[in-house]
């Protein structure tokens, strides 16, 4: 039963933004065609729009009336965003209900909807910012560590491959652990907790405190290291906000996809620091992130990292995790039109896995040449998963291509 955080109130107009929409069979290694997705009114529960996902699980983008975009700027203003609910339907599947999917006026709200035989209905809480969550319980941002040990402290900082997030506070053993992706956590929890329409240094910003936040509890095993056998908890009041399912933002999933590996510390320490933030309005800590003072100093054309310094202090700095778990080959440099090599002949050789699920990107000859064929199934590519649509292998297409292969890798091996 929907509560503050998730009540259906009326949907307001003066503007618009985007809904995609990408179904797949249990994971985004397979997509779901001939799917029929209907979003519908939450007042009425009548079908506005309504149509059949293609041969890449996905249909067009579909423009929604949205709120005035000064509903997001400024925290006294009216509710920002509208809701909409999903019915998506596949013969062989259970019918896939999501409540209350998210649109901003300016944006591009993605919706991924993976279909299995026991589909949980996904109903979306508000926004941190305009909801009604528990203020975190503050921690030290500098962990006292033991001596390295089985599970306690990792050696260097590393990006995981994925999350287990335990839906509810730490000593609730019946909520529900859910294991993610560490991108897809970060793009969530970031949809859950600021304003996709805020200025995109300012984006930049709560997303590296984000990382480096839930980079923390990976680094020092936190609640491994307890007893316990998640990562990290969705309660506000100890880790962040974390919905399973819900809708993420094309502008938010952009930004994690270029920084993911980088996180906040000091020159003087190994981990991450545990960067705490909250709203700046009803809670106001000393030393945390203000979400509405970023939003401001964003809009004055502070830089991300001047805006991390302004609550974290001049000393932090930006470090890079020394490994992505799971992918086997790191980022080589950008690969592009003329580009020749042992790197240009992996991605041919994943593209070309890759296009047996997803057959618009084509077969590649894997001769470790970039070549305008080459080029072409990227670009395809990058549509097909939501990137900028450039041809060339930068580090976002790079690593997203290689979570992609992994998909595909792991369908095969089932």
């Amino acid at each position: 039963m929907p509560d503050n955080n998730t009540a259906e109130v009326q949907n307001i107009s003066g503007g618009f933004g985007l809904l995609k929409t990408n179904v797949f069979l249990n994971s985004i290694g397979q997509p779901a065609e001939n799917a029929l997705v209907e979003i519908l009114s939450p007042e009425s529960d009548t079908v506005i729009e309504q149509a059949v996902t293609d041969s890449q699980g996905q249909l067009p983008p579909v423009m929604l009336s949205a709120p005035p975009i000064e509903n997001s700027m400024s925290f006294d203003r009216p509710r920002p965003f509208n809701q909409y609910n999903m019915r998506v339907t596949l013969e062989g599947y259970q019918q896939a209900f999501i409540q209350n999917v998210q649109v901003f006026p300016d944006t591009t709200s993605i919706q991924n909807v993976s279909l299995v035989q026991n589909f949980e209905n996904i109903l979306i809480p508000y926004p941190t910012l305009w909801g009604d969550f528990p203020p975190k319980i503050p921690e030290s941002a500098v962990k006292r560590l033991p001596f390295p040990s089985n599970l306690v402290v990792l050696p260097e900082t590393v990006v995981p491959e994925f999350i287990v997030v335990h839906a509810g506070v730490p000593s609730d053993r019946t909520a529900p652990n859910y294991t993610v992706t560490f991108k897809d956590y970060i793009k969530n929890v970031a949809s859950s907790e600021i304003y996709a329409s805020w200025p995109r240094e300012t984006l930049k910003a709560n997303i590296l405190a984000i990382l480096s936040f839930t980079l923390s509890r990976v680094y020092t095993e936190w609640y491994r290291s307890k007893g316990y056998s998640f990562t990290i908890t969705n309660s506000t009041a100890y880790d962040q906000a974390f919905t399973y399912g819900r809708n993420i933002f094309q502008e938010i999933s952009d930004i994690v996809d270029e920084i993911f590996t980088l996180y906040i510390s000091k020159a003087d320490i190994n981990q991450p620091l545990f960067t705490q933030y909250s709203d700046g309005i009803r809670v106001v800590r000393e030393g945390w992130l203000s979400q509405w003072g970023s939003k401001e100093l964003g809009d004055q054309g502070y830089s991300a990292i001047q805006i991390l310094k302004n609550y974290y202090g001049y000393d932090i700095v930006l470090k890079e995790a020394k490994k992505v778990s799971g992918i086997p080959l790191s980022f080589p440099g950008v690969l592009q039109t003329g580009s020749r090599g042992e790197p240009v002949r992996t991605i041919q050789r994943q593209l070309n896995t890759i296009s047996n699920n997803y057959p618009l990107i084509g077969k590649l000859a894997v001769d470790g040449i970039f070549g305008p064929k080459t080029a072409q199934s990227v670009r395809t590519f990058q549509e097909v998963f939501d990137l900028p649509v450039t041809g060339v292998v930068n580090f976002p297409t790079w690593y997203r291509i290689s979570d992609v292969f992994n998909a595909v890798n792991s369908l095969k091996n089932q």
